[in-house]
């Protein structure tokens, strides 16, 4: 397997700019992810990487070799798609067999890898079934097993569990995952799904509009949003924001909303104008005794917790709460405290989170 290196690239359509000045590195045996809302460059870059598209400018490192003007051939690189791609005339044993048997390779030796293949993802009592008649999880696996069976330098998979119900997706991603692991091998992965990533990344690139907003852990982007955007497209719910105007200076450890005063993180950053308080739904306290208050406008009842949407003077804002705690009633003002250590200060002009000892000062 291979470690890729994504150097300043950018792909242009015409006028279009899909992919503007990318750069990030997917280490050998990673499982990355490229995630973001539909149009914002990820398959584009997947592709590139690939071979299936060439970069307008930039460079693609693959195992050492610098390869963006080289063809999808010339790679080695598996792909595996949402729809299958799979040969309808043919069974499951011919499907993965195919590629190798494209080589040339000798027939005994294509057994033997179909079996293992086989073995590794649990199929080996459908290898001679029609592909026509399997369920969506068996063709999935079927599609995994023709991009395993080359032992390829690394897997691009873009959005392979997208036409699974919820269900399905579920139960092939923890099986993605787990394959993954027992195979060490380097794999970028393009989904929409931020839960998707979450689960099964240990890198998350996050991607708007063809620029990369934030790269690091799902650990990293959940807790330390580098923007407004990663900070709303992460999370569910999303992190509330309350919008104010005011000034904060590096060194500090207070900010005023309205007539309350609220402990942050110690700022490392000045700024003035328009500013957003972020803060995680569970990082909100339900308190009779705090002064900011808000008035409950919904309570959502979620099993083991419970998510209470609440009016303020700075923006409507959702708290997840035990469903061992007493939600207030429709109407009822509450008084809310946040967990000061998780707030996050943005700037609202340039959508940027400002830095403080939660960010580490980066």
């Amino acid at each position: 397997m291979a470690e890729i290196v994504i150097k300043n690239l950018r792909k242009e359509f015409g006028a279009f700019t899909a992919v503007q000045s990318s750069s990030f590195t997917v280490r050998d045996g990673e499982f990355f992810m490229l995630l973001g809302p539909s149009g914002c460059g990820k398959t584009t870059t997947l592709r590139m990487i690939a071979g299936l598209e060439l970069p307008t400018s930039g460079e693609i490192w693959l195992d050492g070799e610098e390869v963006s003007q080289k063809p999808a051939r010339q790679r080695d690189i598996a792909f595996v798609f949402q729809m299958f791609a799979l040969y309808p005339h043919m069974n499951v044993r011919r499907n993965i067999s195919y590629p190798l048997v494209s080589q040339g390779m000798p027939r005994h030796k294509v057994q033997a890898k179909v079996a293992e293949v086989a073995r590794i993802l649990g199929i080996e009592g459908i290898l001679d079934k029609p592909v026509s008649g399997l369920s969506g999880g068996d063709r999935q696996r079927v599609a995994l097993g023709r991009a395993i069976v080359r032992d390829p330098k690394a897997f691009m998979m873009d959005e392979p569990l997208g036409a699974l119900d919820t269900e399905f997706r579920e139960r092939m991603a923890e099986e993605l995952r787990a394959l993954h692991d027992r195979m060490k091998a380097t794999t970028v992965y393009v989904t929409h799904d931020q839960l998707e990533a979450m689960q099964m990344g240990d890198k998350i690139v996050v991607m708007n509009h063809g620029v990369i907003e934030q790269f690091g852990t799902p650990q990293e982007i959940y807790d330390k949003p580098a923007t407004l955007f990663v900070a709303e497209f992460i999370g569910s719910p999303s992190m509330n924001f309350l919008r104010f105007q005011g000034t904060v200076s590096a060194g500090q450890t207070r900010i005023t909303l309205g007539d309350t005063a609220h402990a942050v993180p110690l700022q490392h950053d000045t700024a003035q104008g328009p500013l957003v308080f972020g803060i995680r739904p569970e990082h909100i306290r339900l308190s009779d005794s705090a002064a900011y208050r808000g008035r409950a406008l919904a309570v959502e009842y979620l099993g083991t917790t419970q998510i209470v949407t609440l009016a303020t003077p700075h923006g409507d804002i959702k708290a997840r709460i035990s469903s061992a705690d007493t939600a207030p009633r429709i109407g009822d003002a509450v008084g809310l405290e946040f967990f000061a250590p998780t707030v996050t200060l943005f700037d609202q002009k340039t959508g940027r989170a400002l830095r403080s000892a939660l960010h580490g000062g980066h």
